[in-house]
This record gives structure tokens, C-alpha cells and sequence, in this order.
């Protein structure tokens, strides 16, 4: 692997974990098994390394939605392209559970210094969603289905971060498949009610 490519892998995890203002240049080093004057050499300071990082991390999301979203705008069962889409993006969340992470420690107020990511990425796709949403003409009246985008998306980082409780208090995620499909269906049946589609809940 190009170093270049193993300090950004390194980085994602380490950034994910413990947030742009918890990771230092020298662990991101240390677990790459480089220097820190290699690390800079080959990707700039922490700085420019966290903006790469969050770079691939909205080019990979907008890449899994892109494909489903094409989809519910051609779709003649729009409710079922609608479920096909929650489907999606919860099993990209599920796939690369270090984005929802980095975008958490946001959420937080990590790396405020950085300002304007979430104009320049978040709001795009925020956007795009609900409007592909809207023009479907499935969606129920009174709705606000932007306020309904946003929530989608706080549930399924929230799920895919940090999984639900058992009885004994022990946390359960996407790794345990019953849970995973326990989520998934209350998942499909808070969206049909929150957009008020036609039809039975799924």
C-alpha cells in the first residue's frame, strides 16, 4: 500500500475513534509505522490530512446514495424505491461505521476550527435526499420531510455508532444480527409513518 493511502486508512480509524482534536500527527505516525516527517510529507499537516479524510469519507456516501436515489426518481412503486433507499444507506452506515463516527464527533463541536464541511458536504446531500423525496408525490400532506431526512440520519449514525442496550446492559450493534433486524424493521416502519406513505408499514 502507497504510504499516502495507508496514513489516510490510519487516520480515518484514529479520527473516528477519538475525534480531530483527540488524534495527534504523532499517533496517526505511530500506527502507520512511520514518522511524522514522513506523514507530513506525504499528506500535509494534521489539518490538510483531516479535510482528506472527510473528502473521501462524503465522496464514498454520495457514491452509495447516488445509485438509489437514480433509482427512486425512475421508480414507477415509489414506497418501495423509498425502503429500498433507508436499506441502502443503512447497510453503507453498517459497512463503514467510521463515517457516522466522524461525522458524531462534529455533532459534538470536534475540529470547530474547521468550519464549513457540513455547507460544503452535509447540506448538498440533505438536500438532494429530500427533494428526490418530494418529487416522488408519495409523500403524505403536512409532512416536513426534511426535518424527516435529518432524522433518518441522526437514527442510523446514532445505531451504527453505538447499537442499542440489552437487559443486562450490555451493547448490542450491527454485529449481532438479530439486533441489526430488530433495527431495520423499526426503522422501515418509523419512516412509512414519518413520511406518511400509502399503504401498510413495513
Amino acid at each position: 500500500m502507497h504510504p499516502q493511502e495507508a496514513i489516510v486508512k490510519v487516520a480515518t480509524q484514529l479520527f473516528a475513534a477519538l475525534g480531530y482534536n483527540g488524534a495527534s500527527t504523532r499517533q496517526i505516525a505511530d500506527a502507520a509505522g512511520l514518522n511524522i516527517a514522513t506523514v507530513n510529507y506525504h499528506v500535509g499537516g494534521k489539518r490538510e490530512l483531516y479535510l482528506t479524510v472527510m473528502e473521501r469519507a462524503q465522496v464514498a456516501e454520495r457514491t452509495a446514495l447516488e445509485s438509489a436515489l437514480v433509482r427512486l426518481a425512475a421508480a414507477t412503486e415509489p414506497v418501495t424505491a423509498i425502503h429500498r433507499l433507508i436499506d441502502d444507506y443503512l447497510g453503507f452506515c453498517v459497512a463503514h461505521p467510521e463515517i457516522p463516527a466522524l461525522w458524531m464527533h462534529r455533532w459534538l463541536s470536534d475540529a470547530d476550527d474547521l468550519t464549513g464541511l457540513e455547507r460544503q458536504y452535509a447540506r448538498p446531500t440533505v438536500t438532494t435526499v429530500t427533494r428526490t423525496l418530494e418529487a416522488t408525490g408519495a409523500i403524505g400532506p403536512g409532512v416536513d420531510v426534511e426535518m424527516a431526512v435529518w432524522t433518518f440520519i441522526w437514527t442510523v449514525h446514532g445505531f451504527a455508532k453505538g447499537g442499542v442496550l440489552d437487559d443486562d446492559g450490555r451493547r448490542r450493534g450491527s454485529g449481532d444480527p438479530a439486533v441489526l433486524r430488530r433495527f431495520r424493521a423499526h426503522l422501515h416502519q418509523s419512516v412509512h409513518r414519518a413520511l406518511a406513505l400509502p399503504g401498510d408499514t413495513w
